[in-house]
């Protein structure tokens, strides 16, 4: 095979940007373990937990993105439905605020629904990321 200059350039552009970046190959993993005495098993179980880890780590993120977006748009519901009971309640008995209760009805659901959200660091979390793991 053959590379004009043009191609000579790209090629080694391409090659300075990925040893910038501290990219490496699997073949070039293994030889530093090996100068470092570190033997192919141990670097392959090593290399299987680090993989799983980060595995775990990409379903948290899409875990946490997923109940975020469930709690942000029950807050959309939250604002827009009571905005409507409140203006309903001016228009119609602006002497009694009835609209309040289910304002602080749904506001107290809202608000442990978001404590359940943003606390990633309990039992309850760890429970129900395990239940969506199982169904994904």
């Amino acid at each position: 095979m053959t590379y004009d200059s043009e191609d000579v350039e790209q090629i080694l552009q391409k090659a300075l940007t990925r040893k910038d970046k501290g990219e490496f190959s699997r073949e070039q993993l293994l030889e530093m373990a090996s100068e470092l005495g570190i033997s192919s098993n141990i670097l392959e179980t090593t290399e299987q937990k680090w993989l799983a880890q980060q595995e775990e780590e990409h379903s948290r993120h899409t875990f946490n993105t997923f109940r975020r977006r469930a709690f942000w748009s029950n807050f959309v519901s939250f604002l827009a439905v009571n905005l409507f009971l409140i203006l309903l309640n001016l228009i119609t008995s602006p002497s009694y605020f009835w609209a309040i209760f289910p304002v602080l009805g749904w506001g107290l659901g809202l608000f442990f629904h978001w404590w359940s959200v943003y606390q990633s660091k309990s039992e309850d979390y760890e429970i129900a990321f395990q239940k969506w793991r199982t169904q994904i």
